[in-house]
């Protein structure tokens, strides 16, 4: 009774998160100790041993530096100058803005932040050029994904702890290769629909400079900082939440960012999501909640067909939901589960599979990503009409991104 109790618990936060305006991540907490504590019998030390310290500090450290980064204007300078290499080219200015969101969301502010940095000057940019809104926001959106698992970067983070917690070994950067891989073929796909490789054989032209002020003194040392966690984490190995919290003490001691308008730039409603419904997730494998959980997924799949069925199911899902708040806290731990009952499969090419297939969607205009594109859309676009080719893509996504994982991570390995 108590674990389908507790199952029921996460599929109508999962719901809710799709379709309610309500913070699920306090939802799954009160779920967590209505179920566990009230009916269950557990103690509360037991259930709030699975809050998720380690993870929600990480989080915190990275968010916060990169906070401060955008605070005090760095990334958007950087933003700014790194149009210049299209030189007037309109075909390649949205691959120039591909890159870079592939580059901001991958050293450390995430797929979110990267493209909340970057919408606004890239819609900017695709009016001025005639580029149009729908081919840059592919470029942002699929960029700022393809960099969203690495793992310096909050999602990143969030899939390697969830997977090493699998007993699966540290995934390192494949995660971060899967994903670029799988982001930047979509990506280009979409680029060639979207009359991508037509501007490219049309000549330069003649924009008009606009003046770009020189990085402050704050901005270079913040630069220099981020540059260090770089070199710390992938050099030197150094834990990449420590090094984020001791760099944004840096900054915060030598007075190069409002340390108020940083921690108000933190997303503490992600932070609070992931932990929810990890502690939710924790009462559910306590109470018998996660076996029921992967029986009832075990019984739609097969081994040869995992990957692509994991992908389709958590793409669809993930339309509607946080893809890391949700999706990879949800489905993730229910890995070795069905493998178990399905008496075959490789966790690890499941995992990646969850990872992807979440992640190919969040082009959605009710993801986000997808959001934060259209709301930075001039008034001169018809967001309507951006709004619906938007969803028919995410939507779409979701069967493409099973097919992707399904011979990528099922065929070929």
């Amino acid at each position: 009774m108590i674990a389908a109790l507790s199952l029921a618990a996460l599929l109508v936060a999962i719901v809710l998160s799709c379709f309610a305006p309500v913070h699920v991540g306090v939802l799954c907490l009160a779920f967590a100790f209505l179920i566990g504590h009230l009916l269950g019998g557990m103690k509360l030390a037991a259930i709030l041993a699975g809050f998720p310290v380690s993870l929600f500090l990480t989080l915190f450290g990275v968010m916060f530096l990169f906070a401060q980064a955008g605070a005090n204007g760095t990334l958007e300078a950087v933003a700014r100058r790194s149009v210049r290499l299209a030189r007037g080219n309109r075909g390649v200015i949205p691959l120039v803005f591909f890159v870079l969101a592939v580059v901001l969301g991958a050293i450390g502010p995430g797929g979110i932040a990267a493209a909340a940095l970057l919408a606004p000057v890239a819609m900017s940019v695709a009016a001025e050029s005639g580029t149009g809104a729908f081919l840059m926001t592919l470029m942002v959106a699929n960029g700022a994904n393809a960099g969203t698992l690495s793992p310096i970067a909050p999602t990143g983070i969030i899939a390697v702890e969830l997977m090493t917690r699998m007993g699966l070994p540290d995934p390192g950067w494949s995660n971060f290769w899967n994903s670029l891989l799988a982001q930047s073929a979509v990506a280009l796909g979409g680029y060639g629909i979207a009359g991508g490789w037509r501007m490219l054989r049309e000549p330069p032209l003649d924009l008009a400079e606009t003046r770009i002020e020189a990085f402050t003194s704050a901005q270079k040392m913040t630069l220099a900082v981020i540059a260090a966690v770089c070199i710390a984490v992938v050099g030197f190995r150094l834990d990449v939440g420590v090094a984020a919290l001791i760099a944004a003490s840096v900054l915060s001691l030598l007075r190069c960012a409002e340390d108020d308008a940083a921690l108000k730039a933190v997303p503490w409603s992600v932070l609070m999501l992931v932990s929810g419904v990890t502690v939710l997730i924790g009462v559910m494998d306590k109470t018998g909640g996660m076996d029921l959980f992967t029986s009832l997924l075990a019984r739609i799949a097969n081994p040869l067909w995992l990957p692509g069925m994991l992908a389709l199911v958590c793409g669809i899902v993930s339309v509607y939901s946080s893809s890391s708040g949700v999706v990879l806290p949800a489905f993730l731990p229910t890995i070795p589960g069905i493998i178990a009952r399905l008496g075959g499969g490789d966790p690890l090419m499941a995992a990646y599979s969850v990872n992807v297939g979440a992640h190919l969607v969040d082009v959605s205009p009710l993801s986000t990503i997808g959001a934060l594109c259209i709301a930075a859309v001039p008034a001169t676009e018809d967001r309507d009409a951006l709004f619906r080719k938007l969803l028919l893509w995410g939507w779409s996504m979701a069967l493409v991104g099973a097919v992707v994982c399904q011979v990528l991570f099922g065929f070929l390995r």
